[in-house]
């Protein structure tokens, strides 16, 4: 029962943080902010789901596949937002100006 309310928590605040990324990408004024909003504040948000979801799974198997997940997702949000910083740097867009 105890396990049941912790991944809950896990997944109500894994959303939460994926709702606040999402907001960050539709309110923020540059490029940059945008990027850091989706890659640092969504991966956050799929790690506490993830958490979340290994608690209510009692496979060991299934822990691992999901782990998995979560570490491609990291990698290849890295790689994908350091490509777009660098086209945007070299293009001289993306920055906010007053």
């Amino acid at each position: 029962m105890m396990i049941n309310i912790l991944a809950a928590f896990f997944i109500f605040f894994g959303l939460v943080f994926f709702i606040i990324g999402s907001i960050g990408l539709l309110r923020l004024p540059d490029l940059y902010s945008r990027l850091h909003a989706l890659t640092k504040i969504d991966n956050l948000g799929l790690g506490l789901l993830l958490i979340g979801l290994v608690l209510f799974s009692a496979d060991l198997i299934i822990a691992i596949k999901l782990f998995l997940v979560w570490f491609l997702v990291l990698a290849s949000s890295a790689i994908s937002s350091h490509l777009i910083a660098q086209r945007a740097r070299r293009k001289e867009r993306g920055i906010w100006k007053i």
